[in-house]
């Protein structure tokens, strides 16, 4: 997995003449329990006590292709850090910023819920499932934020 603070090593690398760390995640959602609208799931990093969406580096195999390689390092990522299976939805927007000295690039894709259940592990130690806005005011980095918006924008589209 890789986050805020990113992970260095070849993996998720593009190539051995650029340094790009290559990742992909989800924006999980599913009705809420109540009947009334959806719930998103973020998920707690230990290692950063931090709140974001699931998200990871692609493997060696993933990266090296590159037309279905980010979509199943997407529901892998769900699937190790949160114990959700899920549908894959609308891609959503492609975040870069810089992580310990690296550039990043993560893809994101809404992705339905469909089942699976959390047990905590070494990288997430526990999951929330959060309205939208409580979810918006939860997250730890203000560039997540915009994929509360993109999600609710391609669930209304759909």
């Amino acid at each position: 997995m890789s986050g805020a603070h990113g992970a260095t090593g070849a993996t998720g690398a593009t190539g051995a003449n650029d340094d790009l760390v290559r990742a992909a995640g989800c924006v999980v959602w599913r009705r809420a329990e109540t009947g009334e609208g959806i719930e998103l799931v973020l998920v707690r990093r230990p290692k950063y006590a931090d709140w974001s969406f699931p998200k990871g580096k692609l493997t060696r195999s993933e990266a090296a292709d590159p037309l279905t390689g980010e979509r199943r390092a997407a529901l892998r990522e769900v699937r190790e850090e949160t114990g959700l299976e899920c549908e894959l939805g609308a891609p959503l927007s492609t975040m870069r910023y810089v992580a310990n000295g690296r550039p990043k690039k993560v893809r994101y894709w809404a992705a339905e819920a469909r089942g699976g259940a959390f047990v905590p592990n070494r990288e997430v130690d526990r999951v929330l499932w959060l309205s939208p806005e409580a979810a918006r005011r939860t997250l730890s980095y203000d560039r997540d934020r915009p994929l509360v918006d993109a999600l609710l924008a391609a669930l209304r589209t759909a």
